[in-house]
Order: C-alpha cells, then structure tokens, then sequence
C-alpha cells in the first residue's frame, strides 16, 4: 500500500482539530489497539451513545478512524495511515527547528 504524505492544509486541520479533544484521543488509542464497536465505546464513557458517536464521526471525517458496518454493528478501527502522514508533517517541521538549532550553534560557534 503507498501512503501519501502530504496533507493538504484542510486535512491539517481536521487531524489537529479531531486530536484536540481528550475523548477523542482516547477513542483513537483504543481504536489502533483493536477494532470496536461504538457501542463499546460508549460503556466506556460516562456520556451518551450519541455523543460517543459524534466523537466517531469527527474522527472518522478527519480519517483517523474508519467505520465499517456489519450487520447491526458499527465498527471502529484506527487508521495509522494518517497517523504516518501527520507524523510526517510533525517530522519536517521538527527538521527546520533543528535546522535553524545548528545553524544558531554555528554562528555562536564562530563568535569563540
């Protein structure tokens, strides 16, 4: 499978936006564990069906999670492909920080 790296600057914040909220993070972690159905998830939280579900759907919109039906069964499963891909954008921006570390060190470097 080829995993497309860029993110095109509404993805951004869709995935930033979807990881902002605690639940949500949660939902995602348990979600990459193994699949789960919404249902599961919500006895996992002191809060509605609905609510869970809307968790689910911003995440499912964002692509950080998929959601497939079985029969009557709504399943979660985490998407690690736009995990790879946010990482990725994290990753360079973490290049040009060191990038511009080394070249500070550098320059006080010369000042010795």
């Amino acid at each position: 499978m080829v995993v497309r790296l860029e993110l095109s600057d509404a993805e951004v914040d869709r995935i930033f936006r979807a990881l902002a909220d605690a639940t949500r993070r949660d939902i995602l972690r348990r979600t990459l564990v193994g699949e789960a159905t919404v249902s599961g998830l919500a006895a996992s939280y002191d809060m509605s069906f609905a609510a869970v579900q809307k968790h689910v759907a911003v995440l499912e919109g964002a692509g950080l999670v998929d959601k497939q039906i079985r029969g009557r069964e709504r399943l979660v499963r985490g998407n690690p492909d736009t995990i790879r891909r946010a990482q990725a954008l994290l990753d360079a921006y973490e290049q040009i920080w060191r990038g511009r570390i080394a070249r500070l060190d550098a320059l006080l470097a010369e000042d010795d």
